[in-house]
């Protein structure tokens, strides 16, 4: 997915639900802060979201432009709904949420605004799910110089994660460091 293709996302979201904060999880939030990120990145066809101010109307959003709705199969890539206990974030990550003003669509009135996850927290966000792709995309992040491992080291202990998962995350950043 590209950072066109991913406003579009937004922009839908807003005129489906007619409400204007996203929040952006998962990996497709990189291309907030990153709009050029690496194309290693940016595999996903999805954009993981939900309104801000109303959680529960994500449901409203997977329908209209989830995996397999007209939306997707016109475009090719798509929305998925979710909610703000999807991801494991270090605490905090709420406060760091990156701002991206989405421009609006010719002729709407919506002024969508995606409140993507802060690229650190992302990282260990896919490193506490700990699936080869989230270890492959943090790997790319650090490489990309997108993040910096002693912001992630700094924030690996504010994972809700047992001790022996932080521990792995730690030896694997510090050896990325």
């Amino acid at each position: 997915m590209d950072r066109a293709s991913w406003e579009h996302v937004i922009a839908a979201a807003a005129e489906v639900t007619g409400l204007d904060a996203f929040v952006v999880i998962g990996s497709q939030a990189i291309l907030g802060p990153f709009p050029d990120a690496p194309e290693g990145l940016l595999r996903s066809q999805e954009t993981d979201l939900y309104p801000r101010d109303d959680p529960e109307r994500a449901i409203e959003v997977e329908g209209a432009l989830g995996d397999g709705s007209p939306f997707a199969q016109t475009y090719g890539y798509y929305a998925h709904a979710v909610g703000p206990q999807t991801a494991t974030p270090p605490k905090g990550w709420q406060q760091r949420l990156v701002e991206v003003p989405i421009p609006p669509r010719v002729g709407s009135p919506r002024r969508p605004v995606a409140y993507c996850m802060e690229p650190h927290d992302l990282i260990l966000a896919k490193c506490a799910a700990g699936r080869q792709r989230d270890w492959d995309f943090a790997e790319q992040a650090i490489k990309a110089g997108l993040v910096d491992v002693g912001t992630l080291l700094g924030r690996v202990r504010d994972l809700p994660a047992a001790e022996t998962q932080i521990k792995r995350i730690e030896t694997w950043l510090k050896a990325r460091g």
